[in-house]
């Protein structure tokens, strides 16, 4: 007894820690190699995913109840251990429909065990669940909804703009009428103008004209006057006249 404990047991729990040390090793490996190559597996899938409903159904309804519920769940894993015979047989029948990442995940279960690998294989179970009856119904239902949700905000996006575009116009109009006011003022201001000056100038002419005409008016003032004088000289004449008949007599 004291030599199983001393030297038996001690060599077996190195040989299984040195067991344990390799497959988590192998399992950081195939991690790493399935995380690189994540990109191209959604995009396979994405690629194959409507040929591959029908044979995903299939498979998944032929799995265990546990295994279908973890399928959907995917929380747990210590589920992946309570079910890693039916996980192990699962991936391998994934793997025969080439279903993208199942081969690669199924090589590493008989490598290192599921455990290990619960990261790859719940992101597989995610991919199944899309496939399957329910999950298929409720995303179709989800695109319904979303498209109607973007029809109905389109048309909302339109009635607004198209009630932009009637404010835009009925702008216009207001500034147009407000612009016609000073226009027609204007306007008026300038008819208004030449019929004020042409009143002014009226005004200042008639003046002129009554001054023009009062000028004559006292030119001719003096011809009377002329006129008395014109009368007045002749009789001076015929005084002169006798005054020289007097004079031969007086000699």
């Amino acid at each position: 007894m004291d030599i199983w404990k001393s030297k038996v047991l001690p060599k077996i729990k190195l040989v299984f820690a040195k067991s344990g040390g390799k497959k988590a090793a192998a399992a950081a490996e195939l991690l790493k190699s399935f995380d690189e190559s994540k990109e191209g597996i959604n995009g396979e899938f994405e690629e194959k995913k409507e040929d591959l409903q029908p044979k995903v159904v299939e498979i998944y309804e032929s799995a265990p109840a546990p295994l279908k519920v973890l399928i959907k769940e995917r929380g747990k894993v210590s589920g992946i251990k309570k079910n890693s015979a039916a996980i192990t047989k699962f991936f391998e029948d994934l793997a025969k429909i080439e279903f993208p990442g199942a081969k690669q995940v199924s090589e590493g279960i008989s490598k290192v065990g599921p455990a290990l690998l619960s990261g790859p294989i719940f992101a597989t179970f995610e991919k199944v669940s899309t496939l399957l009856p329910a999950a298929a119904e409720e995303a179709a239902a989800e695109e319904k909804d979303a498209a109607a949700a973007a029809t109905e905000e389109a048309a909302a996006e339109k009635k607004d703009a198209a009630a932009v575009e009637e404010k835009k116009e009925e702008a216009p109009a207001g500034e147009k009428k407000e612009e016609a006011a000073p226009a027609a003022e204007e306007e008026k201001k300038e008819e208004a103008a030449p019929a004020a000056a042409t009143e002014e100038t009226a005004a200042e002419t008639a003046p002129a004209a009554d001054a023009a005409a009062a000028e004559p008016a006292a030119e001719a003032a003096p011809a009377p006057e002329a006129a008395a004088e014109a009368a007045v000289t002749p009789a001076a004449e015929p005084e002169a006249a006798a005054e020289a008949a007097v004079t031969p007599a007086a000699a």
